[in-house]
């Protein structure tokens, strides 16, 4: 009975272990409207230790990222994403970060495409 349970263990461990992907993709919405919050989401979802790709569409606000299970999770990037001002269904900005961001990227009172004058105002 003990080796029996012994050999369970092992094998719960080494399932569990198998479980967490060394390149997860996941995509997840993030509320901005231009290319200065594109680069503003994607620093600090590339910040996050264990993310190896993030990429922010700006039309569709899908974040895409692909991620080291074993080192880090998704609340782990909308916490770092939050903290830089911007909102997620599960997580939301605090007002202090959400104030933070730049005048022209104020996603909460307008959320639409803002690029094109973006671009030529902060070039």
């Amino acid at each position: 009975m003990k080796k029996e349970i012994t050999v369970f263990v092992i094998m719960l461990i080494s399932v569990v272990g198998f479980a967490q992907d060394k390149n997860k993709k996941m995509t997840f919405e993030v509320d901005g409207k231009c290319e200065m919050c594109k680069m503003r989401i994607e620093k600090a979802a590339l910040d996050v230790s264990g993310v190896k790709y993030a990429t922010w569409d700006v039309a569709s606000h899908q974040l895409s990222l692909v991620m080291d299970e074993r080192k880090t999770n998704s609340m782990k990037i909308k916490s770092a994403i939050a903290a830089v001002g911007h909102d997620t269904k599960e997580l939301k900005a605090t007002q202090e970060a959400y104030d933070a961001v730049h005048p022209c990227c104020k996603y909460r009172e307008d959320n639409t495409d803002d690029s094109s004058t973006h671009k030529k105002h902060h070039r």
